[in-house]
């Protein structure tokens, strides 16, 4: 068991405020808006132990570094904006989305990343 650190709690409670998946340096960069003191070394290396112990996901976008988010989260998908590069959490599921496989496939999860502008950009 891993102990609970003040920078753990601080990047945890960052992602909480955010309500959005956030890269390591988003993070920081909040974190430290909010009055705490964290190098991104530190963010890196709270961030491996919190997903380690099941404490946070990571949101995993191609050709991108991952995100975090609080685990336990009820299934939903993400929105990517393509100007300012952050992600949005993107509530529910298209019901019918496993009867895209093909014919004879079973398809036993999924990920959807929607992409275009979010409000601020569009």
């Amino acid at each position: 068991m891993q102990r609970s650190t003040k920078q753990r709690r601080a990047i945890q409670e960052t992602l909480r405020a955010s309500g959005r998946p956030l890269s390591p340096k988003e993070i920081e960069e909040l974190a430290q808006e909010n009055g705490e003191v964290l190098s991104l070394t530190t963010v890196y290396r709270s961030l491996k132990i919190l997903v380690e112990s099941g404490d946070l996901a990571t949101v995993e976008l191609p050709g991108q570094p991952a995100r975090y988010e609080a685990s336990g989260l009820d299934h939903h998908h993400h929105f990517h904006c393509d100007d300012c590069d952050r992600m949005f959490d993107v509530p529910g599921c298209p019901s019918d989305v496993h009867s895209l496989a093909p014919k004879g496939f079973v398809a036993t999860h999924h990920e959807l990343i929607l992409k275009g502008q979010c409000p601020a950009c569009a």
